[in-house]
């Protein structure tokens, strides 16, 4: 229109004299919900970028420290160990193919990984070495059962299985916690505007405009109000989200600790060398006891001299330490962690602030909701119980968004999977939904963080079975370090909350 008319026909924006028809309200409606969805979904985004900028960080340096660890292990073996390695080489390859899978994910026993590796690598040498007997796969099965007692290899499979263990499980537990929070993030910012926030942003981004206020901007504490309220559910993740990102830094401490990857995966050839090492030193007093338990194999009249299967000259194994590059890694991570503990519960501040440019809160030429004035209304308080009496969005505290409660439910799992990679026990990855729970102790972070610990060993007990997001597989009921409710348990739980404010 060319001059106000009157808004008897405005379903949206207060009903006075108006610039706006009908159709330009719908499309004002439409623009300011696209908009709305576009800013939520760049904020989102840039919390993605910096959780999966560490992800990639952490990861390519873990996977060049692995690299570098086997190249070494094929330069130098040939030389020192000569047939003892060239005849052995898929046992290496197959060693290091293990590990890069286990820290990718995939359902495999470290520990058992580790132990077939030796068992493996004892068999092949034993032959080696002792080429004048006939050694049958009966007499080797006999050898390593009594392996365990006579220790060929000395205390190095043993004190490797602890360390690289405890190393890998952090570490991967580490990079996936960056991947599923970002994947959360992704997620919930997919959730669309509910009807009654679309009228309500309208009503706060472009009714001023019907009003022939287009220069006029909201006022803080309005813009808050309606924020908090379309964004309700999102604000939920909050204490989830900060338990992820609390033990997400707890586990870069013990990466950079006592689990220190930089010296145990950086090293993993040098104490394979000193396995092999320690076997050839002390060749005739195992062989003995070998021998002494399972008796004397038969003498193999095509055996060869071993002489060439020796070493066959001095190769100095070193370890490239790449220690003040995890320092590093470890100080931006813990930093951009510690900036995002409590992203869901700024995000209102962040739009209003940003990208709507509302007004000051005491300012009484800002735009609430009616005409240019003050907003009296107080601000509500974070989360979707705190909307129950919102001034400026409907909304029905008794119906969750169960896309975001599932979201919260992945940030559980993930949370309890780091706490319990944190005292170096190991979960699987199996399918979110197997119902799984357990009880023990530790001292790893607090209960109410990470929830109970489990007492056993890590080097002796089987792999914990909890859900992450995109994996799949068949769920084996295990320990867990804090119970992960059902969904009869969540829908319960949405219940009593309706229930509670029924009853205020």
């Amino acid at each position: 229109p060319f001059s106000l008319v009157s808004g008897e026909h405005l379903r949206i924006c207060p009903q006075g004299y108006t610039c706006c028809t009908s159709e330009m309200e719908e499309n004002f409606a439409n623009k300011s919900r696209s908009e709305f969805e576009a800013m939520t979904k760049e904020a989102g985004r840039s919390v993605q970028m910096i959780l999966t900028a560490q992800y990639r960080s952490f990861d390519g340096y873990f996977q060049d420290l692995l690299n570098k660890s086997e190249k070494a292990l094929y330069e130098a073996f040939p030389t020192m160990y000569g047939e003892l390695y060239m005849q052995n080489m898929k046992v290496f390859k197959d060693l290091y193919s293990e590990l890069r899978r286990y820290y990718r994910g995939s359902n495999i026993n470290l520990e058992e990984a580790l132990n077939e590796f030796w068992t493996r690598l004892l068999e092949r040498l034993f032959k080696l070495l002792n080429p004048q007997y006939h050694i049958t796969d009966e007499y080797l099965d006999c050898m390593v059962k009594h392996a365990e007692q006579h220790k060929p290899f000395g205390e190095v499979p043993r004190d490797l299985k602890v360390k690289a263990t405890r190393a890998f499980i952090a570490a991967r537990s580490y990079a996936q916690g960056f991947l599923v929070g970002s994947d959360v993030v992704r997620k919930v910012s997919q959730v669309s505007l509910s009807h009654e926030c679309t009228r309500a942003v309208m009503k706060l981004m472009y009714c001023p405009h019907c009003r022939g206020m287009s220069s006029v901007k909201p006022c803080n504490s309005y813009c808050l109000n309606v924020v908090k309220g379309c964004l309700a559910n999102q604000a939920d993740l909050n204490t989830e989200w900060k338990y992820l990102m609390d033990s997400l830094i707890i586990v870069a401490d013990r990466i950079d600790g006592p689990y220190n990857v930089d010296t145990v995966i950086g090293t993993i050839h040098m104490r394979i060398s000193e396995a092999i090492s320690n076997l050839q030193e002390n060749k005739d007093s195992i062989t003995a006891k070998v021998f002494q338990g399972c008796g004397n194999p038969k003498i193999n009249t095509k055996g060869s001299s071993s002489e060439d299967k020796k070493r066959r000259g001095k190769v100095t194994l070193e370890a490239k330490s790449s220690a003040q590059a995890l320092e590093m890694l470890v100080l931006d991570a813990k930093g951009n962690l510690t900036n995002l503990k409590s992203y869901w519960v700024t995000l209102p501040n962040v739009l209003c602030s940003k990208k709507v440019t509302a007004g000051s809160g005491a300012d009484d030429k800002c735009w609430n909701g009616m005409t240019k004035g003050s907003y009296l209304p107080e601000v509500m308080g974070d989360g979707l119980a705190n909307q129950i009496n919102n001034p400026e969005v409907e909304v029905d505290i008794t119906k969750p968004d169960m896309t975001i409660r599932q979201q919260i439910m992945q940030l559980k799992i993930m949370t309890n999977r780091l706490g319990n990679a944190n005292i170096g026990n190991d979960v699987d990855f199996q399918d979110a939904s197997d119902d799984t729970s357990g009880s023990g102790s530790g001292d790893a972070c607090p209960d109410d963080v990470c929830g109970k610990r489990l007492a056993k060993s890590p080097s002796t007990r089987p792999p914990e079975t909890h859900a992450i997001p995109k994996q799949s597989g068949h769920g084996v009921s295990g320990a867990s370090s804090r119970s992960l409710p059902s969904a009869f348990l969540l829908l319960l739980s949405v219940a009593l909350l309706a229930a509670q404010h029924s009853w205020r």
